[in-house]
């Protein structure tokens, strides 16, 4: 099973965030945390990018009730 790397591009693309929000929620530890590709690169897993996603959706969900 292959797991897909996200680079930060993506990453805003998909959440519709820039790139300080995303920084800030890693640092607030409310966003998945970056894994190093090589020395000087790193990306972030789509499917914990793809659970943030979800989870925003649930807790959203959750309130409308």
């Amino acid at each position: 099973m292959g797991a897909s790397i996200l680079r930060l591009p993506q990453v805003k693309s998909k959440t519709g965030l820039g790139r300080s929000t995303i920084y800030n929620l890693i640092a607030e530890g409310n966003f998945p945390k970056q894994i190093k590709i090589s020395a000087r690169s790193s990306g972030w897993l789509e499917s914990e990018v793809q659970e943030w996603i979800n989870s925003r959706v649930a807790e959203r969900d959750s309130e409308v009730g």
